[in-house]
């Protein structure tokens, strides 16, 4: 799921919400972002959690946060809840 907080916030413009399977998956995810920013230009990633504690933070760019959450972590911290008078652009099931 992608949010735009663009109106609602002045530390983030874009959520990106993403359920995942397990802890490999989480890292695999993490790593693959981490390649795709240093191909396009960007710095080093500074993943914040830990996938085995089901949510990883990833600040993917200025104004772009990554969540990976585990589905028990997902439904616990209701982001899309939160956030809710947040512009859903994308998404994807």
């Amino acid at each position: 799921m992608l949010l735009d907080l663009s109106g609602l916030t002045t530390w983030a413009d874009y959520f990106i919400i993403a359920t995942v399977d397990n802890v490999r998956q989480s890292r695999a995810i993490a790593d693959a972002l981490q390649d795709a920013v240093l191909v396009h230009g960007g710095g080093r990633l500074h993943p914040e959690g830990d996938a085995d504690g089901g949510w990883v933070l990833i600040e993917a760019g200025p104004g772009v946060i990554v969540h990976l959450f585990d589905s028990d972590a997902r439904a616990y911290y209701n982001l899309e809840g939160l956030w809710n008078r947040a512009q859903e652009v994308v998404r994807i099931q």
